[in-house]
Parts: C-alpha cells; sequence; structure tokens
C-alpha cells in the first residue's frame, strides 16, 4: 500500500535557516510566525495531511465523483468529512485578512504546508485551493460590498470557489469565447452560455459554490478587450445574505478524465443566470488574472507534492525489494538478493528526483515570500523589486515543477519495474494526477512563452537583469570559500549559459519571431535549472555553516544536504549546456517541413 510522511523537518529548516523568515517579522502577519509556531503549525498540517487526507487518496481516485440525474455531484466517500476536518481546522484562511475572518499568517506558511496536503490528495485539496484564487481575485477587485458578503463564508470554507474561462472551442485563446451577459437594469446580469474542464464545479461538500465566469457583456468589443468578470453563485443569495433559490447554472457532465478521479470536474451551464459585475466591464482579464497568477503558484506546488509522494514510495520499495547483487560485491550476504537500492541506476533515479524536490521546495518557499513581501511590505522599492521577481518568476516555477513533477513521477514508477503498472501500489495514480498539472491554468508552452515573449522585456528587462545581479553577486561573495567552491563554480557556469541565451533571443527573436518560440521551452527550463542551482547553493552555505559553527544534533541531516548538493551540481547542473544549444539552433529546422508532412 502507498506510504506518505510530510517532509516537517526539511520544511522547517528552509524556512527558518535557508530563508531565515525571522528577519521578515516587520510584514504584517510575520511577527506571529516564530520557530515554535511555525513549528506547531507545520507539525498539525502533517498530521491532517497523513492520518486524514492520504487514507482516502487512492479510494477516491478509484470510487471518482459521481453526477446525478438532478445534477448535483457527490464526492468520493470520506472526503465530505475530511473537507470539513480542513475547513474546522482554519486552514482555508490560513494567509487571508484578520478582517474577513482568516488568520493572516504567512503566506510562505500557507504554501509550505499546502505541499503536505496537496501531497497527500491533490483531488481534495483543488476545491479549497480554486477558492483561495476566488479570494484572491475579490479582495483584489471586488467592491466593499461584495467583499463583505463573499470573503467570510469563502474565508470560513462553508462556501467554496471555482474558476470559469475554458469554453469548447475556446481555451488559450479567451478572446474567442461567446458567453454573454444581458444587463438586467438593476445592477445584475444574465449569464448565458457553456464552460468547460471546470474544476469543483459542483459537489457537495459546501452551502454554495462562488462560480467566477469570465463572459462578454452585449455589445462589448470583440477579443479579449470586451471580456468582463462576473459572479455567479450556484444558490442566490436572500436579504440575509444566506444561499436562497437556485440560481440558473448547472452541471451538466463530470469530464471523463486521466487522473485528479476525486475532483468534480465539470462541463457547467449558464442558462440567463443571475451574476454581478467582478472590477471594471470589459477588464475581466485584469481580475482572472489576479486568480490566474495564484493558481499557477499553487499548480508549481502540485509537481513538487506529487514528486515528492511519489519519491517516497519508490524509495521504500527499493530498500525492501530484493534483485540481483551490487556489482561492487553482496551488500545482504545473509539474503538471496541485495536490495535494489545499491544499484547505481536505481541511486541515479532516486539521487535526480531527492535532488529536485529538496531545492524545488525552496524555491516554492522563496518565491512565496516574494509574494508576501509585494503583497505586505510599506516600502515601495522594496515591493516593486519582489513584485518583478514575481512575475518573473511565475511561469518558470509553474513550468518547470509540473514538468519535472511528471516525469520524476514516472521515474519513480519505474522503479517498481512492472509492480508500477499495478493500481494497488498507486504509483500510476502518482502519474495520472500529476499530469494534469502540465495542462491547466495555462499549458506549460504558454508558460515558456509568456517567459520569453512578455516577462523578458518588462520593465525595460528589470526584473531579469535584477535577477541575474543577485545570482551572481552570490557567486562572486563566496567565490574565495573552499567549502562552496564547487557549487558556485558551476552555478556560475549555469548563469552564464542563462545569460547567453538571453543575449541570443535579443539578437535574434525581435527580427524572427520564430526564433523565441522555438527555443522558449528550453530557456524556460534552463532558466529553472539556474534557479533551482541557486537554491541548492544557499542550501549547501546554510548547511556549511552550521556544520562550522559545530552542529551535532543534525548533522546527518546536514551532511546529506551537502552530499545532495554536490550531486545536483555535477549530475544535472551541465544540462543548462545542452538548452543552451538547442536554443541556439533557432527555428529554421522546426518550422521547414510543410504542415501537410507531418
Amino acid at each position: 500500500m502507498p506510504i506518505y510522511k510530510a517532509p516537517v523537518e526539511d520544511t522547517l529548516f528552509i524556512l527558518n535557516e535557508v530563508l531565515g523568515i525571522e528577519r521578515y517579522h516587520n510584514l504584517p502577519g510575520f511577527a506571529d510566525a516564530t520557530p515554535d509556531m511555525l513549528s506547531a503549525i507545520v507539525g498539525e498540517a502533517a498530521k491532517l495531511s497523513e492520518e486524514v487526507l492520504f487514507p482516502i487518496n487512492l479510494s477516491g481516485d478509484q470510487e471518482g465523483c459521481e453526477r446525478h440525474e438532478d445534477g448535483s455531484v457527490t464526492v468520493p466517500k470520506g472526503f465530505r468529512q475530511a473537507y470539513e476536518r480542513y475547513r474546522e481546522g482554519g486552514w482555508l484562511g490560513l494567509a487571508a485578512p484578520e478582517e474577513f475572518g482568516g488568520q493572516g499568517l504567512p503566506y510562505t506558511l500557507h504554501t509550505a504546508v499546502g505541499e503536505f496536503m496537496s501531497s497527500a490528495n491533490m483531488s481534495l485539496m483543488m476545491y479549497p485551493g480554486l477558492t483561495q484564487g476566488a479570494i484572491a481575485a475579490i479582495l483584489a477587485h471586488g467592491s466593499d460590498e461584495q467583499k463583505r458578503t463573499y470573503l467570510p463564508k469563502l474565508v470560513e470554507g462553508r462556501w467554496t470557489g471555482t474558476m470559469n474561462l475554458t469554453e469548447p472551442h475556446c481555451g488559450t485563446d479567451l478572446g474567442l469565447l461567446r458567453t454573454k451577459a444581458v444587463p438586467n437594469g438593476d445592477g445584475s446580469y444574465r449569464i448565458s452560455g457553456q464552460k468547460i474542464f471546470i474544476s469543483a464545479g459542483e459537489h457537495d461538500m459546501s452551502e454554495n459554490i462562488i462560480h467566477l465566469v469570465l463572459a462578454r457583456i452585449e455589445g462589448a468589443p470583440e477579443g479579449v478587450k470586451g471580456i468582463s468578470l462576473f459572479i455567479v453563485p450556484k444558490f442566490k443569495l436572500n436579504r440575509n445574505g444566506d444561499p436562497g433559490e437556485r440560481n440558473g447554472v448547472s452541471c451538466g457532465a463530470i469530464e471523463h478524465k486521466m487522473g485528479i478521479h476525486g475532483n468534480a470536474t465539470c462541463v457547467m451551464n449558464y442558462d440567463e443566470a443571475t451574476g454581478y459585475l467582478l472590477g471594471t466591464e470589459n477588464k475581466g482579464l485584469n481580475a482572472m488574472f489576479v486568480m490566474m497568477n495564484e493558481a499557477r503558484l499553487g499548480v508549481g506546488m502540485q509537481g513538487l507534492s506529487i514528486a515528492e509522494v511519489a519519491y517516497q514510495n519508490a524509495a521504500e520499495y527499493a530498500r525492501e525489494r530484493l534483485q540481483g547483487r551490487s556489482l561492487s560485491g553482496a551488500k545482504a550476504p545473509d539474503k538471496k538478493a541485495d536490495p535494489i537500492i545499491v544499484h547505481p541506476d536505481i541511486r541515479r533515479t532516486l539521487m535526480t528526483i531527492k535532488a529536485f524536490n529538496e531545492a524545488g521546495r525552496a524555491f516554492t518557499l522563496w518565491t512565496a515570500l516574494k509574494s508576501d513581501i509585494a503583497h505586505r511590505s510599506e516600502n515601495e522599492a522594496e515591493r516593486q523589486a519582489a513584485d518583478d521577481i514575481l512575475g518573473l518568476m511565475t511561469p518558470i516555477l509553474k513550468g518547470v515543477m509540473t514538468d519535472k513533477g511528471f516525469e520524476h513521477a514516472v521515474m519513480a514508477q519505474q522503479v517498481f519495474g512492472g509492480h508500477g503498472y499495478i493500481e494497488e501500489h498507486g504509483m500510476s495514480q502518482h502519474v495520472r494526477d500529476a499530469r494534469i498539472s502540465m495542462i491547466y491554468e495555462g499549458a506549460n508552452g504558454i508558460q515558456a512563452l509568456d517567459l520569453v515573449g512578455r516577462k523578458l522585456a518588462m520593465n525595460g528587462g528589470r526584473a531579469v537583469m535584477a535577477m541575474f545581479k543577485e545570482i551572481g553577486d552570490f557567486c562572486e561573495d563566496n567565490r574565495n570559500d573552499e567549502r562552496l567552491s564547487g557549487h558556485t563554480r558551476a552555478l556560475k557556469k549555469g548563469l552564464n549559459d542563462l545569460q547567453a541565451a538571453t543575449m541570443w533571443f535579443m539578437q535574434n527573436a525581435m527580427a524572427k519571431p520564430d526564433n523565441a518560440g522555438a527555443g522558449s521551452t528550453d530557456y524556460m527550463h534552463l532558466f529553472g535549472l539556474v534557479v533551482l542551482g541557486y537554491m541548492w547553493a544557499k542550501i549547501a552555505k546554510t548547511a556549511e555553516e552550521k556544520l562550522s559553527a559545530g552542529e551535532t544534533a543534525n548533522a546527518d541531516f546536514l551532511r546529506n544536504k551537502l552530499i545532495t548538493a554536490r550531486f545536483f551540481m555535477e549530475r544535472i547542473m551541465p544540462e543548462t549546456a545542452l538548452r543552451k544549444a538547442r536554443i541556439e539552433t533557432g527555428a529554421d529546422t522546426m518550422m521547414a517541413l510543410d504542415a501537410a508532412a507531418f
């Protein structure tokens, strides 16, 4: 049977030692995030994840959601009770503003515990995950009345939220959407149309579902300039603000999916449903992208979370499965064979995933901290600098973490051999669940185009130049530290490759945009490798400093960090040269064939 143990020690090490979260106690909500408080909250999240969420993950996948003739949907057995435990614990409002019932704690902490919960049960955690996005959008663009009406119940988790973008003919190109909004004359609108792929679109775990729906008001301009965003509740609210009569919105079907079976991914039909404008007319994408960016960070974290649970199961299996003898001589002579963890290729697989997960955890939490600074700092320059990096990192985090999350779930499955292909071991579910993270909230090819086509040049390249400087300064500041020389040399080589690829785009993509498109995915992964290498260099520096200071209680933990950091720099970081070489080939051969030749 599958196993999962939340990586509490590693998470606290990143928060307290590598990121030094105590240094940010000047930010609202951070003063309460003391080491003891962090330990207590992270520990409780681990307990909920291991004891409540994870035990129903496999059964939820096998059972799935069920749509009934009246359009209602029931979630798998145990999901309602587990969600209620999650809701009662106040987890949904951990980082939400106190004025709306939240606890106001750092988003960084919310991200840390979110990894545990997504590892334990990704399908279930998508329900509150979509609600988090709705909260963010209403906070940023809602009127005072809308905030008072919707946020307390969403933060409490009594109501849940969705985001409705995609239509049968319209995915990434939202300018093609057909859902229409007709003014009622009283400030409300009649919303009509169909949306597909709507995660958590209908279920029986909350009293109301607050749909955020993109639609075009009658007479609005064509294309993306005529799109507005609307709040469309499943149940209309009565005078007391409580759910009343049913609105004109229904689930037409549940999508038959490869994975995330425990989440109700719905076809949603809007039949003159009553909706209310959120934000400014014809500026719906501005409001929706608040939700999208929140979701993209969460999806990047999902890539990490699936890679982590898949890795844990593969490592456990490798320690127990007996097959063959070690190339250097028997390691278990009292047994008929050695455990497969003695074999170098199994070690390669496990070390590759381990090195990604531990750096990826630091990358995810480091990015979440940038979000906290951008939203909470009173220093305008500090806010701007953090927001620049956050915008630059969002497509990289989403694209790289989910591409690698899926790849590493497959690698972990491979450790099991034929048993990995058998459902009761649970590895198939991790592979199937991980696959969607590369697609939704903007497919990873779109993330790469966003990075190369928009983010690099934004504000005159201010964000990318700041990132280059930060990594370059780290290498220079630590250049003479012999303990870190291997890490800084490898990181500087990767940074040089990244800077050269960036310059190549500047020289070759303006006149020929296909060059940017052809190299965008390689560039995204090249950038991701450098950032992950930067995380490993910071982790190694922290570990070396603590060992040099005489740390003994966690000495083995710290030495293992140094070994894993060295593995990343020696075995994974050199891939930057390959990515750079691919980018510099341009688009000629990629675009040469006639479409009919494919």
